[in-house]
């Protein structure tokens, strides 16, 4: 018998926190290139639905104006806004030494990530929150600020995302604890690594909407087989090779919200290390934090077990068949 099947307090709090609802993340990304003498081109992505009736908005120094601008456009589940600007009245530093920053982070309980890239190859880049909204341009980009920016993106990513956390969680059910978790975690880690890498440094593309659905189906799947009164079987017995496979589909998934942030040219590859290694940290506290409650709740839920142990199953199964089926709808549109 299972025992982390009592945690069934666990997941009907996640439930009730998210709403039913798998969290896309979408961090806003304020990117600002260098064009030319004092001049300036600015993306900002935001997501399209706030949290908040206080709107996200860029803000730059005052004597910089904008002489051009283009329509918004829609980006998957962000918002996109361009234009340019001159800032003639800046030193001949220009950006160097002035502030960037992003208001309404705080009411919408979000993190914006700054970017900015210089004619003479300086790249910087920031990220922002409710406690630090706004960011001085250095003179020198710093390697530690790349590796502590991009942890803290990939453990917002995977504390955001229920349905990844919900996969995980039921993998925690499949196998238990002691070492058939190690390796099937490992495996898991191992398979998202990979996609990961690859999607985000170009080696291929995909279909983002499909992948959106197969992440789902992957949840449906899982509960299933934790559903079937049968567990002798090649998936029970060697659960990681089910962890590693799927762990290919959720990797697509953390390098679209990757892509969906950007990654600095000049640390491209200490930006994808570190966001993967924030990424992990957040999915051990996680398992941390489950095992933890587990010792907490196994005691006052023994007289309900029998009970309660189907429930968490059923959860995940009614959950990711709704995902499957809006994501499903979503990638025929």
């Amino acid at each position: 018998m299972n025992m982390l099947r009592q945690l069934t307090v666990l997941v009907v709090g996640l439930v009730l926190v998210q709403a039913a609802q798998a969290h896309r993340f979408a961090p806003s990304l304020l990117k600002v290139t260098e064009i030319g003498d004092h001049q300036y081109a600015v993306v900002w992505k935001t997501p399209a639905q706030g949290t908040s009736s206080t709107p996200l908005q860029p803000l730059w120094p005052g004597s910089c104006e904008i002489t051009n601008s283009s329509p918004p456009q829609m980006e998957g589940t962000g918002r996109v806004d361009s234009w340019q600007m001159r800032c003639d009245q800046l030193g001949e530093d220009g950006l160097v030494g002035e502030t960037l920053g992003v208001e309404g982070l705080g009411p919408n309980q979000a993190s914006a990530l700054v970017m900015v890239s210089l004619l003479d190859g300086r790249n910087y880049q920031q990220v922002l929150n409710a406690e630090q909204t706004e960011f001085v341009i250095p003179a020198e980009s710093s390697a530690g600020e790349v590796a502590g920016d991009y942890s803290l993106l990939g453990m917002e990513h995977i504390w955001g995302g229920m349905d990844h956390l919900l996969f995980v969680f039921g993998l925690l059910l499949l196998v238990g604890g002691g070492t058939r978790l190690l390796w099937t975690i490992t495996a898991f880690t191992i398979g998202h690594s990979i996609t990961l890498s690859l999607v985000t440094l170009g080696f291929f593309d995909y279909p983002v909407a499909l992948v959106e659905f197969a992440i789902a189906l992957s949840i449906f799947i899982l509960a299933v087989e934790l559903s079937r009164a049968s567990r002798h079987d090649i998936l029970w017995r060697n659960p990681w090779w089910l962890a590693g496979g799927f762990g290919l589909l959720h990797g697509m998934g953390f390098a679209g919200a990757l892509a969906e942030t950007g990654l600095p040219q000049d640390n491209v590859p200490l930006a994808l290390l570190f966001f993967n290694v924030g990424i992990e940290v957040g999915q051990i506290a996680f398992i941390l934090v489950v095992l933890a409650v587990w010792y907490l709740v196994r005691k006052p839920l023994a007289p309900w077990q029998d009970r309660l142990m189907p429930l968490p199953v059923y959860i995940l199964g009614a959950l990711s068949a709704m995902w499957c089926i809006e994501r499903g709808l979503e990638a025929l549109a």
